[in-house]
């Protein structure tokens, strides 16, 4: 069992920065495979990021490729999401989420994760 806790989130201006961050419970968090989705007003939740248990292999949307970087430190059970170059489409409550599994695997379809923070706000305004 995980419980996951996300913080970072506000009100930035096109082409700002935030870094996003959730927090995870638990002693075997090196375990977890990791993600970043987001889910706009009126849309469906969308795959960001991801990130296997060790932090060697990442995965991202084509729409913040070069723009966001997920990172990991297990020691601080500690997962980050940062975006630079921000748009005001980029607008969405974000959520992290965890899936118990070792090994290089990266997860993009959120019904892969078994358990799931309270998600941020993130508005980005023109």
């Amino acid at each position: 069992q995980v419980q996951l806790v996300e913080s970072g989130g506000g009100l930035v201006q096109a082409g700002g920065s935030l870094r996003l961050s959730c927090a995870a419970s638990g002693r075997t968090f090196s375990s977890y495979a990791m993600g970043w989705f987001r889910q706009a007003p009126g849309k469906e939740r969308e795959f960001v990021a991801a990130i296997s248990w060790s932090g060697g292999s990442t995965y991202y949307a084509d729409s913040v490729k070069g723009r966001f970087t997920i990172s990991r430190a297990n020691a601080k059970n500690t997962v980050y999401l940062q975006m630079n170059g921000l748009k005001p489409e980029d607008t969405a409550v974000y959520y992290c989420a965890a899936r118990y599994l070792s090994g290089t695997y990266v997860l993009s379809v959120d019904y892969e994760y078994d358990y799931w923070g309270q998600g941020t706000q993130v508005t980005v305004s023109s």
